[in-house]
């Protein structure tokens, strides 16, 4: 039945995503099944791994995903319900380099989507519209496969322990957000020495406490409450598929993922002098400098996890990461994105001080400077029309470095603000940061003008 022919608006720049029984039904999950698997076979490829995380529609959009590998005459690896990042270490421990995880990330419950890898990368932008356009030709193939059930949960733990040791115990508390990251995490920190307290970790897709979104500051209240209140060493949360980590030092402080960059890269170019280390538009202008004093050569890239991914592999990059947590270690790991390995690495470096983690970070440069903003539009065309207008206004930001790889990052010689369209959402992405508030403020009036020179109703929350 091919009456229901996809929007081409839940196709996103990283990955696809929509919301269940609307613009990602049943039908539309095994059509996209059926695009995936003949992208495969054209490539000589015959086995593919799938996953699933907890979310209330992703069991049923499992089985259709997978009935369309099978349809199509490819064998599927069934993984279960399991982190993103568990996907990805199949990829290697099984090498099969195809992957499809059915998961709606950090969303609510009502969306749902499907992250690709083929050969090894993930499947992006303009591959994702070429997706699009083999489902409206309906230009599939037909076969038959075959289907097994495998758990690398118990591999996976003792490859992430055997490779991380911590140098003291830890006390420390974890946030599932009632993701699927819940399923290992208490057990994993548990295995490496630490003692753990669980804040949601049995997964429950209708996500009662808060969206399983590390990124933002509301999802984090509880676990600094806790973290604070108990004088704990750290406190570690997740996303809802877990491969992004938000982290909080003793003192209950957001660490931002570009500080914990910072320390990361202090870390690995001590083992790997002139290393390249890849970090997006919306990181803080010291990591940059951090990367460069140690030795390592940084670089800056668009935001995304599947473009850093891809862009790592390009360049051979030793280490990356993006703003919203993705973060990739290519030494002593695989290259990919993933949450728990991330934490069991911040909990390495903090073990191996006598400090508090909230000295260890107290000791790292830091400017002023704001989460990620976001700034809802009616629609992504709206959106797109304001951002082509406001790109054509760079030159209005006079005495900066202006930077266009990714929306308009403008640099001053004592902070930086940024604009960009947001991929995931009909939305506006803004950051600042300055050396002093009176610096940041500065920057975000002058941006605030621009913005406000081209659509004058703006909501701007600043």
């Amino acid at each position: 039945m091919m009456d229901q022919l996809p929007s081409a608006t839940i196709f996103r720049r990283y990955d696809i995503r929509g919301i269940v029984d609307a613009t990602l039904t049943l039908e539309i999950i095994r059509q996209i099944g059926l695009a995936y698997a003949a992208i495969l076979i054209e490539k000589q490829e015959s086995q593919v791994i799938v996953a699933r995380d907890a979310r209330l529609s992703s069991p049923a959009y499992s089985e259709a995903f997978i009935q369309a590998l099978l349809d199509s005459g490819l064998d599927v690896v069934n993984l279960g319900a399991v982190p993103t990042p568990l996907a990805y270490f199949a990829t290697h421990h099984l090498s099969i380099g195809n992957s499809a995880i059915i998961t709606g990330s950090h969303n609510p419950g009502n969306y749902n989507g499907v992250k690709l890898v083929v050969q090894g990368r993930p499947l992006h932008s303009e591959k994702l519209r070429a997706l699009h356009s083999r489902i409206q030709q309906q230009n599939f193939i037909t076969g038959q496969g075959k289907q097994s059930f495998v758990n690398l949960s118990e591999i996976y733990q003792q490859e992430v322990t055997a490779g991380i040791r911590l140098e003291r115990p830890l006390t420390i508390a974890i946030d599932c957000g009632n993701g699927i990251a819940g399923v290992i995490a208490p057990q994993l920190f548990r295995a490496l020495g630490c003692e753990v307290t669980e804040l949601y970790c049995e997964p429950d897709g209708t996500f009662p406490n808060h969206h399983p979104n590390p990124s933002e500051p509301q999802n984090l209240k509880q676990l600094r409450k806790v973290v604070r209140q108990g004088g704990y060493d750290l406190g570690l949360a997740f996303d809802g598929d877990g491969d992004r980590l938000g982290v909080i030092d003793s003192e209950g402080g957001i660490i931002w993922p570009d500080r914990q960059m910072m320390l990361f890269s202090r870390d690995i170019l001590a083992q790997h002098p002139g290393g390249k280390i890849i970090f997006d538009v919306k990181s803080s202008r010291h990591l940059g400098s951090e990367i460069a004093r140690h030795g390592g050569k940084p670089m800056m890239w668009s935001s995304g996890y599947s473009l850093i991914q891809q862009k790592m592999q390009d360049s051979g990059a030793i280490f990356g990461g993006e703003l919203s947590g993705h973060l990739f270690f290519a030494d002593r790991w695989y290259g990919f994105d993933d949450g728990l390995y991330t934490a069991a690495r911040m909990l390495e470096i903090v073990a191996s001080r006598a400090s508090t983690s909230a000295e260890i970070f107290a000791e790292l440069p830091n400017g002023v400077n704001t989460p990620e903003i976001s700034v809802e539009f009616e629609s992504e065309r709206c959106l797109k029309d304001f951002m082509d207008v406001f790109l054509a206004r760079a030159s209005e930001f006079n005495q900066a470095t202006i930077n266009q790889i990714d929306g308009l990052r403008v640099d001053y010689a004592d902070g930086w603000g940024l604009a960009r369209e947001s991929h995931t959402t009909p939305s506006l992405s803004l950051r600042f940061e300055g050396e002093t508030q009176v610096a940041l403020e500065r920057i975000q009036n002058k941006f605030k003008q621009e913005l406000l020179s081209v659509q004058s109703n703006l909501q701007l929350p600043f």
